[in-house]
């Protein structure tokens, strides 16, 4: 009997407070007999007025659209599966999922921002952070009760001393003047009959904090500090009361005396207030509230997971320094905090100091440049011990210097006294890869870690100095992997939007989202190639990885309008040929203070990006239905094609930039006349990596692409070379130099030990670790041939001496895998694909091969 899923809703993994009106449901299926087919489905909606069955004549699984009338605000429906498939039975009902609406309308919300009003200097970094707080009443049997949530700058509620969520750093970091994310929170548990209180700390984060290098910019998005919260009690006898922040509330000065992005938070215990959040506590000290605006049309429900911290690292050993510095190292390069167990005299400080690496024995922070990436905590002194961590910060680390640590450290940090708490968003794994190769397998966990760093709400390009941000051309080359490894639908879609409420009316797409002032080069934002071509490639990537036609509606006018500007930018001759570019930023080749220094043309990589773009959003059209735009588009991309064949590819093939990354972008973006072309640019592409010693002469741009150009011109050998490298520049050099993330350079960390004297310096960056997704769909052989893996492509290409490989995507239909090991002469494959989907296998040497759901095992002798 085939099973059903609980329904997913939308791409919510807790669907509380949910933003859409009409979610859509997703399912998967097991037990199915062999070609068994969903024919149709049933779903069951309990609402309180009553429950409806709606059944639907479709194979469709993934994002099927919503049944029922739309939701109201805080509407509670319990949702169910049944399918049937062709022999005419019925499955039995799925588990139930219950969802929840948040607040939808503007009109549902009576609280308004407030916090403290204090004479401050808004161009400090030294404001001092604050709490707000309020009383109330419970009288009466709760049914329900919910907390709705947000802050100008972060916030941490609690309720009678409980701290509300699991979440941190809320409530992340969007374009603030026009979305600004609520939580909503189930605080039914934490209430008590009679006298209650409801309270949040609050920092700085990025709204009004520091951001930016060069010194940055303060109060980007407010200079005030405040809380919005909206407590709605359900009670048995149908009443509803509202505890909203408005001038009723409290606020006093925080025992944080600061808090920063970058440069951590200062925390003095003495200054605590006991049990100021409980219904017991007498505020009659603190101050009135100044009660500050917010349009309520602003206030959005989020479509991805929060930051939470999601493991805890111990010191892997405890240095002394040649200066006598007492150091951490946690044996792997994180983002997170450090929590503190400590025992002390009142009025001591530990300091905790943060940073990559070391050098010359000494903590090296340098690469930092200004974020101070510090965090102080003031002893009370309580005889019983004290816990502690920074709230509204924080750090990219392997090392940690300690000082002022009033114990033995040493066996302090054995017992667990001093933990990593690593945090990021906390997004669901999706993918996995393994092999013989004991560097590629550190290769590809150092693209994890790198990815775990750097997701913190936004994609951003670094985790530990003074920028942070969202730079779009990160994220436009590692897409695909970051859609491999985790499930990113949720996150990505909501950061898109962000993307165009920032983007200029002419279609021009900022350097980084969201837009922070910065200096001439960034500010205002121009156009460039590869960073704003992620308005177009990457809602495509998302509806290739996740089959989510809706991203491609939501996106659809902003990737057009970016084609349209540089279309104008580009002129009659197709040719994007003028202005500032990126090109193909960090070549390895280029000097250390000028990246952008390149092998290849920079106006040469942004014509391919032009032609790639505009076949994107012609593609993205004729999935919408939108013919007359995907003609448009389609015969655009043509032209682009052409102007860059005639300006950049001569008739043997080889290319005015005799450059790898030119012939990855040639070979890749499809934009050569024919198979012969396109044959001798890969044959020349070989050419270049044998030259080189098989080491990487690529940067931004072409890395992602060099692997892939490589292997589908049949130079998969030369492409597992690429690979296998040690010497520096190489992705293994970063091993076997002992990175435990991607660095931003590929020589960051000098042959001889030292770092790279260039300011942009950073040990953890994901951009060049996008070959994590070269390895699963050609050294593993797992690829979605469909959108969604509706249709799943398998089909490895041993090589390299590897003797084994395996990847396992957990895919919209289900789990599928393919795990592959040479046995003498054999190579013999094991396959999973999950019910509802299909396959396609390709093994070398063998006829391809359709296969349906199911395990699947062959053994084929390999090619001589």
């Amino acid at each position: 009997m085939t099973t059903v899923s609980a329904p997913r809703i939308e791409h919510h993994r807790e669907p509380l407070g949910i933003g859409e009106s009409r979610p859509r449901l997703s399912w998967t299926l097991s037990d199915a007999p062999a070609d068994w087919r969903q024919q149709r489905y049933a779903v069951t909606l309990t609402r309180a007025d009553g429950e409806e069955t709606v059944e639907v004549a479709s194979p469709s699984q993934v994002l099927v659209p919503w049944p029922g009338r739309a939701l109201d605000s805080r509407e509670r429906v319990t949702v169910r599966i049944a399918v049937q498939g062709d022999d005419g039975a019925w499955s039995a009902p799925s588990p139930a999922t219950t969802l929840e609406a948040g607040l939808l309308h503007a009109d549902d919300w009576s609280a308004r921002p407030v916090g403290a009003d204090l004479d401050e200097d808004p161009e400090s970094d030294d404001r001092r952070p604050t709490l707000v707080r309020t009383g109330f009443r419970v009288d009466g049997e709760i049914v329900r009760a919910r907390l709705y949530a947000t802050a100008h700058g972060l916030y941490e509620a609690e309720i009678n001393g409980v701290r509300v969520g699991s979440d941190t750093l809320s409530p992340g970091w969007t374009v603030y003047r026009e979305r600004l994310r609520f939580y909503t929170y189930d605080v039914t548990d934490l209430l008590l009959p009679g006298q209650n209180a409801l309270g949040a700390w609050l920092g700085d984060g990025w709204y009004r904090g520091r951001l930016g290098w060069r010194g940055g910019f303060r109060n980007v998005f407010g200079s005030d500090l405040s809380f919005l919260g909206q407590l709605e009690i359900t009670y048995a006898d149908g009443r509803r009361d509202t505890v909203a922040t408005d001038g009723t509330w409290k606020a006093a000065l925080s025992p944080i005396l600061r808090s920063g992005i970058y440069d951590g938070e200062d925390h003095d215990a003495r200054r605590e207030v006991p049990d100021w959040s409980t219904g017991s506590f007498d505020d009659t000290g603190w101050l009135p509230v100044a009660v500050r605006e917010r349009d309520p049309r602003t206030l959005v429900a989020p479509t991805a997971p929060p930051v939470r911290v999601t493991e805890e690292v111990a010191p892997v050993a405890v240095l002394t320094s040649p200066s006598g510095a007492r150091i951490l190292d946690f044996g792997q390069n994180l983002v997170g905090r450090i929590r503190i167990r400590v025992t002390g005299p009142s009025g001591s400080t530990v300091t905790l100091r943060t940073a990559e690496v070391l050098q010359e024995g000494e903590i090296y922070t340098r690469p930092l440049r200004s974020a101070r990436s510090t965090d102080n905590y003031t002893l009370a002194g309580r005889p019983d011990g004290e816990e502690w961590e920074p709230r509204f910060t924080f750090h990219g680390f392997r090392y940690a210097e300690v000082s002022g640590w009033p114990g033995d450290l040493d066996a302090d940090a054995a017992a667990g006294a001093l933990t990593a708490r690593v945090l990021h968003t906390d997004l669901e794994r999706t993918g996995w890869f393994t092999c013989s190769d004991p560097l590629v397998e550190q290769l590809h966990r150092n693209v994890v870690w790198g990815m775990r760093g750097n997701f913190v709400d936004i994609p951003t390009d670094c985790p530990q100095r003074d920028e942070r941000v969202g730079w779009t051309g990160d994220i436009q080359v590692f897409g695909p992997t970051a859609s491999t490894l985790f499930d990113v639908s949720g996150m990505l879609s909501g950061w898109l939007r962000d993307l165009e409420a920032d983007q200029l009316p002419d279609g021009t797409v900022p350097w980084f989202v969201p837009v922070i002032p910065s200096h001439k080069t960034w500010s205002p934002a121009r156009p460039g190639a590869a960073w704003g071509d992620v308005a177009a490639l990457l809602p495509w990537t998302l509806y290739q990885r996740f089959g989510d036609e809706g991203v491609l509606a939501a996106q659809f006018e902003s990737a057009r309008r970016w084609v349209d500007r540089i279309d104008a930018l580009a002129g009659p001759d197709r040719l994007w040929n003028e202005g500032f570019q990126l090109g193909d930023w960090l070549d390895p080749a280029a000097p250390p203070q000028d990246p952008a220094d390149a092998r290849t043309d920079r106006y040469l990589v942004a014509t391919a990006y032009f032609a790639r773009s505009a076949r994107a959003v012609a593609d993205m059209a004729k999935v919408l239905g939108r013919a007359a735009e995907a003609a448009h588009y389609g015969t655009l991309a043509d032209e682009v094609a052409a102007a860059f064949r005639g300006a950049y590819v001569r008739a043997d093939g080889t290319m005015t930039s005799d450059a790898q990354t030119a012939y990855a972008l040639a070979i890749t973006f499809d934009l050569l006349a024919d198979e012969t072309q396109r044959a001798q640019a890969g044959a020349r592409l070989a050419e270049l990596v044998r030259a080189a010693g098989n080491r990487i002469a690529t940067g931004f741009v072409g890395t992602p692409l060099v692997s892939d150009a490589l292997s589908v011109t049949g130079h998969t050998d030369t492409a597992y070379d690429l690979l296998l490298e040690q010497d520096c520049p190489s992705w293994l050099y970063q091993v076997v130099q002992g990175a435990t993330t991607i660095w931003e350079r590929w020589d960051a960390m000098l042959p001889d030990g030292t770092v790279n004297p260039g300011t942009m310096t950073s040990f953890n960056h994901y951009a060049l670790g996008a070959v994590a997704d070269w390895l699963h769909r050609t050294v593993a052989g797992l690829a979605p041939a469909e959108p969604g893996y509706r249709r799943i492509r398998f089909a490895p290409r041993p090589g390299g001496g590897l003797t084994h490989a395996s990847a396992t995507q957990r895919t919209p239909y289900g789990e599928a895998s393919i795990a592959w090991r040479i046995e003498g002469n054999d190579l013999r494959v094991d396959l999973v694909v999950p019910v509802g989907a299909t396959a396609e296998l390709d093994l070398p040497g063998a006829p391809p091969e359709e296969l349906g759901h199911g395990t699947h095992s062959r053994t084929v002798p390999l090619p001589r």
